[in-house]
């Protein structure tokens, strides 16, 4: 058992926490990371409106008595998403964890304090870290330079970010980006992280409610088959390389500084259904970590997490304790 300031917090057997991800993240995967012991996180936006979040939350509740979470990405949107409603599902759903991401939630804290929620917001950065630690956030999710999805615009992988951060928070942090088995987990708690936030690794497992194209693309590719996109934008992705994503790029080289959103939007809107539910692998840019490259089997989620914590003991008391002596 690896006890921690995070496992503490959110109620949970290990520090292990199952990111939010588009189309990804359903009653499926969030079960069955809870009921291994870790904390499932339900991607709120991919519910189309708040009352198909409510069915999905009551969904995972019938298939797990673990604690669970949801993701809420607030986004720069023109036509903002109902937030309002979104937490009130969450609220009157029973959740216990919010994970949020993108723009600064300071505006939707008090109701989700009010009703006993921590959440935990994810950063890029040592300074936004702090911010989220000043606005009231219970914890964090330090994602470095090599996660999958948008690993913001300072380029500081995981090595450099995760002690950085352990020098300036005073709120439990886990690590995010590159976390894929037992070394990371160690290597994660050895750098001042209380556990580690997987995205990619969850994807290739069985529970995952994603087309099998995609997981076997993700044991295929190595740790060079990742491409950062939309970075004339600043709006930074990491994702994985395919015809699409390689057009994207052609793209980006032939207008420069020029290029607009709009440009793009045959390789990036409306793909993740394509591509997750099915299985159309070339039409453009879908999240994916460099971590791809550690990862080469699809086992269940419940096996996955049994190994990781078996093997990071093993580490922990035979390697390390071993060089002491």
């Amino acid at each position: 058992m690896i006890k921690t300031r995070i496992t503490e917090l959110f109620g949970i057997e290990h520090p292990i926490i199952q990111g939010g991800m588009h189309y990804v993240g359903l009653a499926e995967l969030a079960s069955a990371v809870s009921n291994a012991g870790g904390l499932g996180i339900i991607t709120g936006l991919t519910q189309r409106t708040p009352e198909d979040l409510a069915k999905e939350i009551a969904r995972c509740r019938a298939m797990t008595d673990k604690p669970f979470g949801v993701n809420l990405t607030f986004l720069p949107s023109v036509t903002p998403p109902d937030y309002p409603g979104y937490v009130r599902a969450i609220i009157d759903g029973g959740i216990k964890v919010v994970e949020t991401a993108g723009n600064n939630p300071a505006k939707w804290l008090p109701a989700l304090k009010e009703a006993g929620i921590k959440v935990i917001h994810k950063c890029t950065s040592v300074r936004h870290s702090l911010k989220a630690e000043a606005i009231g956030c219970d914890a964090v999710s330090v994602d470095g330079f090599e996660c999958g999805g948008h690993p913001g615009e300072d380029d500081v992988p995981n090595f450099i970010l995760l002690p950085r951060a352990a020098d300036e928070l005073k709120i439990p942090f886990v690590a995010s980006g590159g976390m894929a088995d037992a070394r990371s987990l160690v290597a994660a708690l050895s750098m001042g992280a209380d556990g580690i936030n997987m995205g990619t690794r969850f994807i290739a497992t069985k529970e995952a409610p994603v087309h099998e194209n995609v997981k076997q693309a993700i044991v295929a590719a190595s740790e060079l088959d990742t491409r950062l996109v939309m970075r004339p934008l600043r709006n930074t992705e990491r994702v994985l390389t395919n015809a699409g994503v390689e057009r994207l790029l052609e793209k980006e080289r032939e207008l420069g500084d020029n290029i607009k959103f709009e440009d793009i939007l045959p390789e990036v809107a409306g793909v993740y259904p394509r591509v997750m539910v099915n299985g159309e692998m070339d039409v453009g840019a879908w999240s994916c970590g460099m971590v791809a490259g550690l990862i080469d089997d699809v086992p269940t989620v419940k096996q996955l997490i049994d190994r990781i914590v078996g093997d990071a003991e093993v580490i922990i008391r035979s390697r390390l304790l071993r060089m002491l002596s």
